[in-house]
């Protein structure tokens, strides 16, 4: 009479619940990569320690009355990219325009001046104050 048993313990470890977590984090962490830097602006912010060698021809300010004056000139808001075009027309496309923004004008002004110099591919510094 040969009983056998049918209770047999399988020692391997199933890895298919282990490769859906690992499929899952993958496409959880590619798309957040790409949320992350396409909607940033390239802006060259200057060491305040350094001096700058060579005197800016476009000037940009916005004061803490919310002025805008282009080359100690003021200008109205509406009037800021038109004002610009104008001043950057025949000048290298390597040459800056430094942007002098008060501390307590709101983010957005500031975001709205780096958007125009974006959509023109003009260079923009942010001036900072000496320590």
């Amino acid at each position: 009479m040969g009983l056998r048993s049918s209770h047999k313990v399988d020692a391997g470890f199933n890895m298919s619940s282990m490769t859906d977590l690992v499929f899952l984090l993958l496409i959880f962490f590619v798309l957040l990569s790409t949320l992350v830097s396409p909607y940033a602006l390239p802006v060259d912010l200057p060491t305040s320690a350094n001096k700058t060698k060579e005197k800016a021809k476009v000037s940009v300010r916005i004061d803490a009355e919310e002025h805008y004056s282009v080359n100690n000139q003021l200008i109205e808001p509406a009037q800021l990219e038109s004002v610009l075009t104008s001043e950057m027309a025949g000048r290298p496309q390597e040459e800056a325009i430094v942007l002098h923004v008060d501390r307590s004008v709101p983010t957005g002004m500031t975001v709205q001046v780096l958007d125009i110099c974006k959509r023109n591919k003009w260079r923009i510094i942010l001036a900072t104050k000496p320590e």
